[in-house]
């Protein structure tokens, strides 16, 4: 029983096609500021955004891609020699019209909360900050800091209005949905109840403050002491104190900076592969930017397979595989594949007369067996039907591979048809150029693997 392609297996229900994605006129498009690469980790968003920034700029947008990628494949990619904080501009750019330009810049986390902390206090206290022990653990990888500096990031970017486009390549969280969620996470450690009971001291201020602390919080900062250590405490201490002024900033420009990306000139595009883990977070991703009123543009499946001889089905590359292997013995000692007398395989050969017989008792070649070698000379080297073979079941893997990839992006397509997709087939091998860039771009607005 042969099943229906347009049809879920698990389900049986239709399929509804899916949409394709028009990544051209979402780059072109003028109230597209802001396009946000977001998925779980190893689908390809680096390569995904810096393809894209490419093909912007490429086709005349003045673009700055922001990536936070710790393998730093994108400053390889584009030629550079390092990315940091600030926009380098790409080289080598073929814009038509001449007014395209690409800059590339890596989310440096530590220096972006260096330049908040410089921007909003003083020269003295933006010193005795920047110096404090607990700041430095916290800007150099507290939990949700990352995210957090990236939307920093982005907000200042935008805030330029420097660029036509900006594309930012998320942070390679374990979940995707860590990108929207850390940054109110640490929004609320920075705004919240501890901090603002560690705060009261300092607000009372000299002796009143000691008093206050030693007499109304000996119990709590008692039992802080002996959970973080005197040390650790004192250095908190501090640095609440001299962050005071501060803190509502951080809180007022993560909702800012969450509005923005709520803005109709923002486009997410949620990437991934076409395995099941993958699109199952993929899912979770769009229903989320749904549920909060973020725009999507649509899913990018990365890295799909496919195969230029597809009429060529798995079964039938197996059948030809095991029918090959049936119809040849392989004589090890001459060395060569010989194939069997058809009439050896029927069930008449056994009362046929022994000359009829390929073979003589002692195992060599007879007349008859060396007219056959003679009619088929190129089945006398082992290696050509070893090869064929091989083939014929790697093809097959082959299209038992596409089959699976295939029936994976149906329960997608089928629990969220609104999405549009843009199917990006795989290259050969790793992008680390501006040509390979390109091709990915090429994929992606071709949008199908079916049109490559």
């Amino acid at each position: 029983m042969t099943s229906d392609p347009a049809r879920d297996p698990d389900t049986t229900r239709p399929l509804d096609p899916a949409r394709t994605l028009d990544v051209d006129t979402l780059l072109d498009d003028p109230k597209t500021r802001i396009v946000v690469c977001c998925g779980s980790g190893g689908v390809g968003k680096t390569t995904t955004a810096a393809a894209l920034g490419l093909r912007a700029a490429e086709r005349g947008r003045k673009v700055v891609v922001l990536t936070i990628d710790p393998a730093r494949r994108l400053a390889q990619s584009m030629g550079i020699d390092s990315l940091d904080n600030v926009p380098r501009r790409v080289k080598d750019i073929e814009s038509p019209s001449g007014e395209g330009e690409l800059h590339a810049m890596m989310l440096d986390m530590k220096r972006t909360f260096d330049e908040i902390v410089e921007a909003h206090a003083d020269k003295e206290r933006a010193s005795a900050i920047l110096n404090n022990p607990f700041y430095q653990s916290l800007s150099a990888g507290f939990a949700g800091t990352q995210e957090y500096m990236a939307m920093e990031k982005l907000g200042h970017l935008r805030s330029r209005d420097e660029w036509d486009l900006i594309v930012v390549d998320t942070p390679p969280s374990r979940s995707a949905l860590d990108f929207l969620d850390a940054p109110k996470r640490l929004g609320s450690f920075l705004d919240g109840k501890l901090i603002r009971v560690l705060m009261a001291p300092a607000k009372v201020g000299g002796r009143a403050g000691m008093k206050f602390l030693n007499v109304g919080m000996s119990m709590m900062t008692g039992a802080l002491g002996k959970l973080l250590g005197g040390q650790l405490l004192r250095d908190v201490q501090t640095f609440v104190a001299a962050m005071d002024t501060m803190f509502g900033g951080f809180r007022t420009r993560a909702d800012a900076t969450y509005r923005l990306l709520q803005a109709p000139g923002t486009a997410f595009l949620v990437v991934a592969s076409p395995e099941r883990d993958a699109l199952r977070e993929a899912a979770y991703f769009v229903e989320r930017l749904a549920a909060d009123d973020m725009p999507l543009a649509g899913l990018v499946l990365n890295r799909v397979h496919s195969s230029g001889a597809a009429q060529l089905s798995a079964e039938r590359a197996l059948a030809a595989a095991e029918n090959l292997e049936e119809s040849r013995i392989v004589d090890q000692e001459e060395g060569k594949v010989r194939l069997r007398n058809p009439r050896e395989a029927s069930p008449e050969a056994s009362h046929e007369a022994p000359g009829n017989s390929t073979e003589a008792p002692g195992g060599s070649p007879t007349p008859a067996s060396s007219a056959l070698d003679d009619a088929h000379p190129h089945d006398t080297h082992p290696p050509v039907a070893q090869l064929t073979v091989g083939l014929l079941r790697l093809h097959a893997e082959r299209m038992q591979l596409l089959a699976r990839e295939k029936r994976t992006r149906d329960r997608f397509t089928a629990l969220h048809p609104e999405v549009a997709v843009a199917e990006v087939t795989a290259l050969p091998g790793d992008v680390h150029d501006l040509a390979g860039l390109r091709a990915i771009g090429d994929r992606l607005a071709a949008g199908d693997p079916g049109d490559q």
